[in-house]
């Protein structure tokens, strides 16, 4: 550690991402991750570096190829099989001080926000946590804010045109506000990732095949690790898979007055459509729906197709959450509720009344009525 200056900015460059993977399957998020490391790279005129850890992986490269990656480095070992937190961060710390790139992404998965901590703190470096958005590029940050914030027109001046630190965006204050944070004495600059906030491109067989592998030794050590993971249970449990979904029917507090019925018309409405069930904070804080059915910045975010927005008020929360959805619709009997704001289509009216109605539409639809 006493040989890896970090402070010397110059020495660290490239955008790396960690790419989990769990049982020989990389997880979706990371083909989110290299998505968005292409685009900051591009920015930055520098590479695309891909860092993968397990036991007999190489294989995966290629994928990470297709998704923006120019060279994927691969740490293989047997003592790498299973994620343990002493044995990932130890291998990771140490290629990063070899390699020294300038930003480090990780997933803000249960592995991810375990291990990127843990390698911060070993680096001596900052980490955000967390992060919905991610800059390089001060005019393409500006864009953002005048998107998404609140900020007056003549804030913008003051923001130095020449920063091109990593601008980490995320939410703050319980989602109160929205936070921008960057790293400038350190490198490598460290975020987690909220898993499906970030757009996955498209995948290009060229790229993939185009793709630089370089296997890494690794240096580990029984000594290096102190737990050991015995077995490996997959607790059989369904969870509604929120950020595959095409479409999501989200309910809120307007189902108070009924909410067993309210939940049914939703599930009624999103299986016409061959979609999912979502809800509000206010809906999960309630208990009528488990916390995997949660829409929003404290939640999972999501970009379907469709979001249907059934008695929800659209609290800045929970638009953070949906707002990027190809097409939304929103049933509120509050016709100044700002779920409107964001909507495409919006209905005033009482859902109970409406959700009926849209479902017979539908379904006359497909007979051809």
């Amino acid at each position: 550690m006493a040989e890896f200056n970090n402070t010397n900015l110059a020495d660290f460059s490239g955008v790396w991402v960690f790419c989990e993977q769990r049982q020989g399957e990389l997880q979706p998020t990371v083909l989110e991750l290299i998505s968005e490391a292409r685009k900051l790279a591009d920015d930055m005129g520098v590479e695309v570096c891909g860092l993968l850890l397990g036991d007999k992986v190489e294989g995966m490269a290629k994928e990470l190829g297709a998704y923006g990656a120019d060279k994927v480095y691969v740490c293989d070992d047997p003592a790498l099989a299973t994620y343990t937190t002493d044995a990932y961060a130890k291998v990771i710390c140490d290629v990063v001080m070899e390699k020294k790139p300038e930003i480090m992404l990780i997933a803000a998965t249960n592995i991810g926000r375990d291990l990127g901590p843990r390698c911060a703190a070993r680096l001596h470096t900052g980490l955000t946590a967390d992060c919905t958005h991610l800059d390089v590029d001060v005019e393409k940050y500006i864009a953002f804010l005048k998107e998404n914030s609140t900020l007056p027109e003549a804030q913008y001046a003051s923001i130095n045109k020449e920063d091109r630190n990593l601008k980490m965006t995320r939410p703050a204050f319980g989602g109160h506000l929205m936070a921008t944070i960057i790293c400038p004495r350190f490198r490598p600059q460290m975020a987690t990732v909220r898993p499906g906030v970030l757009k996955k491109g498209e995948y290009n067989e060229e790229k993939a095949n185009a793709v630089v592998v370089e296997k890494l030794p690794v240096a580990i050590s029984e000594a290096d690790i102190k737990t050991k993971v015995l077995e490996v249970v997959k607790e059989a449990k369904e969870l509604v898979d929120l950020t595959g979904a095409e479409v999501v029917v989200s309910v809120g507090r307007g189902i108070s007055k009924d909410v067993e019925k309210g939940i049914e018309l939703a599930k009624e409405l999103a299986a016409e459509f061959g979609g999912v069930l979502g809800g509000s904070r206010a809906a999960i804080d309630s208990g009528w729906l488990t916390a995997d059915h949660q829409v929003g910045q404290t939640g999972k975010t999501v970009h379907p197709k469709l979001y249907i927005a059934l008695g929800i008020s659209g609290a800045i929360q929970h638009k953070a959450g949906m707002q990027d959805s190809e097409c939304i619709v929103a049933v509120n009997k509050n016709d100044t509720a700002p779920i409107f704001d964001v909507a495409d289509y919006g209905i005033c009216g009482d859902l109970f009344k409406v959700v009926p109605l849209m479902i017979e539409a539908i379904r006359a639809a497909k007979a051809g009525k």
